[in-house]
């Protein structure tokens, strides 16, 4: 009767060393590293062919772990190829209308500008608005960031776009309150419209129908225009956009890459 206890214990063995050579196979991959070794892989090969029924079993047991293997490759070749790109972006100079904007974080002299081109009713937009939070406390001094609002077409957007332009024109201190509470409370706004805009108007110390007269104003549209132009001229549609000194990212990216297109400009301005 050892026979069948042997057999156990071979089987637990071969699938131990399938599910070994698997994982090791997902980890190189992960790690975009050199090709595959070809003894490892012909090991591998051999293993699995022999035992084919032991496949299914391994991905079932250990399908946590193999997900996760997997969504580290693909976070590592979105990070590659945004590198690529961004190592592009750095040979063709960007030049933003920054003059008359209002600025949070570093001065003049910050190594790194942010130009945001977002929109106040865009979810990803306020995600990306948290994530740069962090980033101006962890590269304080280092970085300053701009905002240029590119509202879609409908009466929300484009209110909260004119208000919030409004304001950054009268007063930027205010302005960054303004459009930070436009930001935490866009469901409310949503919700109340014109009521919200009011009640944040005083919280943030504007004067309502002043600031609805110069949301109204041509010189408040002429700004949204030529953002919007600017926006086009670079290639950019949809929101949020970024323009890190020269470097574009697009969409609400992670903070670990954003972090990289950062810290590439702060080298590359070093270079200069």
């Amino acid at each position: 009767m050892a026979f069948f206890p042997a057999c156990r214990n071979a089987f637990r063995a071969t699938r131990t060393l399938a599910l070994a050579c698997l994982l090791c196979l997902f980890a190189a991959c992960a790690q975009a590293a050199a090709p595959v070794d070809k003894e490892f892989r012909a090991q591998l090969e051999r293993v699995l062919k022999e035992n084919p029924e032991i496949i299914l079993d391994i991905l079932k047991d250990n399908s946590e772990t193999v997900l996760e293997i997997a969504q580290q490759g693909n976070m590592l070749r979105k990070r590659k190829a945004l590198m690529a790109q961004w190592e592009s972006d750095a040979t063709q100079h960007k030049t933003p209308d920054l003059a008359g904007r209002a600025f949070r974080g570093g001065g003049a002299n910050a190594p790194v500008t942010v130009v945001a081109y977002s929109d106040y009713t865009c979810p990803y937009c306020r995600q990306a608005e948290l994530t740069l939070a962090q980033l101006l406390k962890k590269y304080d001094g280092s970085i300053r960031l701009t905002f240029k609002i590119l509202p879609k077409e409908d009466p929300l957007s484009q209110a909260a776009a004119k208000y919030a332009t409004a304001a950054f024109m009268t007063d930027p201190a205010k302005g960054w309150e303004f459009s930070d509470a436009l930001f935490n409370g866009v469901d409310q706004f949503e919700r109340d419209g014109e009521t919200f805009l009011k009640a944040t108007a005083a919280k943030t110390g504007f004067d309502f129908k002043k600031l609805k007269t110069d949301a109204g104003s041509l010189k408040v549209q002429e700004r949204l225009d030529a953002d919007r132009a600017e926006a086009d001229k670079m290639g950019i549609s949809g929101t949020p956009y970024f323009l890190v000194n020269d470097l574009l990212v697009r969409g609400a990216v992670s903070k670990d890459l954003f972090e990289d297109a950062i810290e590439m400009a702060l080298r590359l301005t070093k270079k200069k």
